[in-house]
């Protein structure tokens, strides 16, 4: 679901609460056949002092494109490769900004 142009999440813990998080972004990678997302909780991002902590889950797209289930990563090469992933983009948004 998109609000003004930002993706937005529901994310629901152990206890089963729900989160609302906002989508930093997806990618697909073919050397695990997965799609994986990083998010963070709305909210995370107004006090920009703290160090806004980043989520990633591995997940299914429905057919329809809409929602999808989201899933654990489960070793630590999926680790690697999404943190290398994260620090690219993050390098990006970076240079954006000059």
């Amino acid at each position: 679901m998109e609000h003004g142009g930002h993706q937005h999440i529901t994310v629901v813990d152990d206890n089963g609460n729900e989160q609302l998080c906002e989508v930093l972004f997806t990618f697909e990678s073919e050397d695990f056949g997965k799609s994986y997302v990083l998010y963070y909780p709305i909210g995370a991002d107004e006090n920009e002092e703290e160090e806004i902590e980043i989520h990633a889950s591995a997940f299914i797209p429905s057919d329809e494109g809409e929602d999808g289930e989201l899933m654990p990563i489960e070793t630590d090469e999926e680790w690697a490769m999404i943190e290398e992933m994260l620090n690219t983009f993050l390098d990006e948004e970076e240079e954006d900004e000059e």
